[in-house]
């Protein structure tokens, strides 16, 4: 069994790595901070983890020393004390966004500021496992990832690694998300009478999960976020063009090959039926990356998708199959879940 604490754990992601990590056969949940909540049961913001644990939140200012600490705390509060953190625990998982880049100057491009720690930067392990899986193995440090971000990413995978795609014409990533994107925190935005019902365009060009996707693809893509009426939720729809000649069937062979040890990645693409392309809703609360495609072959475009749940593939869950990674389990352990139908 290893320590774990997880700073920052009244938000959704805390939440999320709390209902994971109590069934996770290797981990002793150690602590688990709350400012707001310090003294309280988990249990009284997370109502789903009633009678399965006792544990209480304590302030921040009480960590511990611990086997692996996880911060999900709010954008910039993990790289402003990195060195605090790094004396409490022989290893890191970070869930914000402090530690995905590995570029300071990329950073200060799309965060509006110099990075306060720009030396850790090349330390940490950018955690998608589908890429970074061996360097994870050994990492001691590693990053969270942005979820609009995984599921252009892992939409596009495929289609990168075969070498299919014309790079010399736009790619366009369009993604739907839900409102637990936003935090627990709430907003005006987030407000359920703003919110309910909308298809709204809130980051129609400048989002900053742009950066990882460059990043991770080495493509210039495009990128709009459109919020929708969903709680869990993220859907990709990528238009792309690809290499003349090309044949629905170097598609299949292309998404067989990106799948094939992936874990969490599965194909879809049926002739028909309802959920002949990735769906969000039936993977909430799963670590499951659906990934399918349709083809206008006359024309030559693509049209790459990618369902997840942003919780989870784009959080949470990624975060603990970085943690299994870094500790040789079973790359699977405590993410067996597969979702539910109907939801």
């Amino acid at each position: 069994m290893i320590a774990v604490s997880i700073a920052g754990g009244s938000g959704y992601v805390g939440g999320e790595l709390l209902r994971l990590l109590l069934a996770h056969p290797h981990v002793r949940i150690q602590q688990v901070t709350s400012e707001r909540s310090a003294g309280q049961f988990v249990h009284s913001t997370h109502p789903n983890l009633r009678g399965r644990t006792e544990l209480r939140y304590t302030a921040l200012s009480a960590l511990e020393p611990c086997d692996v600490l996880i911060l999900a705390l709010p954008h910039g509060r993990a790289a402003a004390q990195i060195e605090r953190w790094a004396g409490l625990a022989e290893r890191i998982i970070d869930c914000s966004a402090d530690f995905r880049l590995r570029d300071a100057d990329a950073y200060a491009r799309w965060y509006g500021q110099p990075h306060p720690a720009p030396a850790w930067l090349d330390r940490f392990v950018y955690g998608l496992p589908e890429v970074e899986r061996t360097r994870l193995r050994t990492a001691r440090y590693v990053s969270g990832v942005g979820c609009n971000a995984t599921a252009v990413n892992l939409a596009l995978l495929p289609l990168v690694q075969a070498e299919l795609l014309d790079t010399a014409r736009p790619i366009v990533a369009e993604v739907k998300v839900g409102s637990s994107e936003g935090g627990a925190g709430g907003s005006d935005a987030s407000h359920h009478p703003e919110r309910a019902g909308v298809v709204r365009s809130f980051a129609p060009v400048g989002h900053r999960h742009t950066a990882e996707i460059t990043q991770i693809t080495g493509l210039e893509v495009d990128l709009s976020i459109t919020a929708v009426e969903l709680v869990r939720g993220a859907m990709a729809t990528c238009h792309a063009w690809v290499r003349p000649g090309l044949s629905e069937r170097e598609l299949w062979r292309a998404y067989r090959a990106a799948a094939s040890d992936q874990p969490f990645m599965r194909i879809v693409h049926e002739r028909s039926g309802m959920y002949r392309h990735p769906e969000p809703k039936i993977l909430a609360g799963s670590n499951y990356a659906d990934i399918g495609w349709a083809f206008d072959a006359a024309r030559g475009r693509v049209v790459a998708l990618c369902a997840i749940d942003n919780l989870m593939k784009g959080a949470a869950g990624s975060a603990v199959q970085c943690l299994n990674l870094m500790h040789d389990w079973p790359e699977t352990t405590a993410l067996e879940f597969f979702g539910l139908h109907p939801a």
